[in-house]
């Protein structure tokens, strides 16, 4: 077994990188980072002393960054879904998908779950109205560009669906989506009905009672 992946399931960008991995049927040895396993952690340190998650291990190569996870084992380990296309142009229009989801979706989100974490009232009020307002802005946005489309950037699924998947699962949790955006909300449904990321929803159940928001009785 060459290909390791540290992270924990119930972490949005170790989702991102499962559903790449699934969606190949690509081999790995997953190593939970929790307080039931400490010798993980203390190999994952050993390799990434900067503590950001997931880790993927190939041989003695490391490899960090969910995006950089993605696009190294469609060269190192492909497999007959390509997450991102050949044709360099395309290939940046996905890239930059992908960016937006991570900075302006999940970014969003976790304003709202930092404030809550403090266990101050005031903050947790702050950070989820700022939280909201960056998310409206976003689905705003996404609702347009999604239109006509069954993947996020168009009939494929590619790395931006493996970034938009966490994504908008945990910021929906925040601030659900309006049914003002109807092209968005199905576009978050579709993504649940994946193979690919339904498995990673269902490996990280159990450990919804950790989201510092309150997971909604639903997905």
């Amino acid at each position: 077994m060459s290909l390791v992946l540290y992270g924990h399931h119930f972490s949005s960008y170790t989702q991102k990188v499962l559903i790449a991995l699934y969606e190949n049927a690509t081999n790995f040895e997953f190593r939970n980072l929790g307080p039931e396993s400490p010798q993980h952690a203390r190999e994952w340190l050993g390799r990434w002393p900067l503590r950001k998650f997931p880790l993927l291990v190939d041989g003695e190569r490391n490899i960090v960054e969910t995006s950089i996870i993605v696009e190294y084992l469609q060269l190192a380990h492909p497999g007959s879904v390509r997450l991102l296309p050949p044709d360099p142009m395309a290939a940046l229009e996905i890239r930059f998908l992908d960016r937006f989801f991570d900075l302006h979706v999940m970014d969003a989100m976790q304003v709202a779950v930092n404030g809550a974490l403090t266990g101050v009232a005031a903050k947790r009020e702050e950070a989820m109205a700022i939280a909201r307002e960056r998310l409206e802005r976003a689905y705003g946005w996404l609702d347009a560009e999604l239109a006509g489309r069954t993947w996020a950037a168009g009939a494929d699924f590619t790395l931006a669906d493996c970034a938009a998947a966490p994504s908008l699962f945990y910021a929906d949790w925040t601030y659900r989506i309006p049914e003002a955006y109807p092209v968005l909300r199905a576009y978050r449904a579709r993504l649940l009905a994946r193979p690919s990321f339904a498995r990673a929803v269902d490996e990280a159940r159990s450990y919804r009672p950790l989201f510092p928001l309150g997971a909604p009785d639903r997905d």
